[in-house]
């Protein structure tokens, strides 16, 4: 098979599953786990690797509000693409032969300040409360909070992304073989302010969003999103459930699928595919060497 040029995006189950204590050990053996699924697909393609960050960046946000200067989101998303990377490099790098170069990018994605999403926060982050912890710390913190799964977690203003200024030397190291992990939870949010100068945004983008921008601006072949389920399902929720193992972008839109789960990886492999007329793929994290090669997950291609 030729080489080819693949952007594999982790979700939030590659570094903490749902319940799991966030402790350096869950998420070192989590990262491990990912890290021997895409192993086998690292020998003769070009690899970019991005991840989710949310709990990391909400646990640093509420430890750093318990002091006299809390940094905003976009200074500790900057931290945990270098914790969440480094962790990567050396999971990665102890299954690839030694000769495989790593780079984690430290990456920085605009967001438009105008972006309706400023006003709306949806973006789930940090740990999961109960309604009355949930409601107590609002109240303490004035954050914003939404329910999410079984519990209630802070919500935070999530724009679009609109493009990834690190994308040239990207580029240059995927060009010298280089495995590159960039664009974390969703790449640190920037804006340019109306005097034309380059801000930081309190903001979360979507990772599968900005994943599906640095996919179509490194050329990508092929855009996995990497969950914890077996790919797409229609009609999720109901006794008549059936994975859709190929698909397209118009048959995706016929369905409905939640905003808080399987919505943003539906839109981003929608636009990928549409911009860019190549395949997206979205399946288990297990299986993402049978994804790659069309055995596994649902995969999206323009008809």
């Amino acid at each position: 098979m030729s080489r080819r040029r693949i952007v594999i995006a982790l979700g939030g189950n590659a570094l903490l599953k749902r319940g799991e204590a966030l402790t350096v050990g869950n998420q070192r053996a989590n990262v491990r786990t990912a890290a021997r699924s895409i192993a086998p697909v690292t020998e003769g393609n070009d690899i970019v690797i991005s991840h989710g960050n949310g709990p990391q960046v909400g646990l640093l946000a509420l430890q750093a509000a318990a002091g006299d200067d809390s940094p905003p989101l976009d200074v500790l998303g900057a931290e945990t693409e270098g914790m969440i990377g480094y962790m990567i490099e050396q999971e990665l790098g102890n299954l690839v032969p030694f000769e495989r170069p790593f780079a984690t990018m430290l990456t920085m994605v605009e967001v438009d300040p105008d972006d309706p999403a400023f006003a709306n926060p949806t973006k789930p982050i940090g740990a999961t409360y109960t309604k009355a912890e949930a409601k107590k710390l609002a109240a303490e913190r004035r954050w914003s909070i939404a329910k999410d799964g079984a519990g209630w977690r802070r919500v935070v203003p999530s724009p679009l992304p609109k493009r990834i200024f690190e994308i040239r030397p990207i580029k240059w190291l995927l060009e010298h073989n280089t495995i590159v992990i960039c664009a974390g939870g969703g790449g640190i949010p920037t804006m340019f302010r109306h005097d034309g100068t380059l801000v930081g945004a309190d903001v979360v983008i979507d990772k599968d969003r900005a994943s599906a921008v640095l996919a179509r601006e490194v050329g990508a072949d092929l855009l996995v999103m990497a969950t914890d389920v077996a790919g797409v399902f229609a009609d999720w929720g109901t006794a008549n459930h059936r994975l859709l193992r190929h698909t397209t972008p118009a048959e995706l839109r016929g369905y409905r699928f939640g905003a808080g789960s399987m919505g943003p990886k539906v839109e981003a492999a929608i636009a990928f595919v549409e911009e860019t007329r190549k395949t997206a793929a979205i399946g288990s994290l297990e299986e993402i060497e049978r994804i790659v090669t069309g055995d596994a997950g649902t995969i999206i291609q323009y008809a």
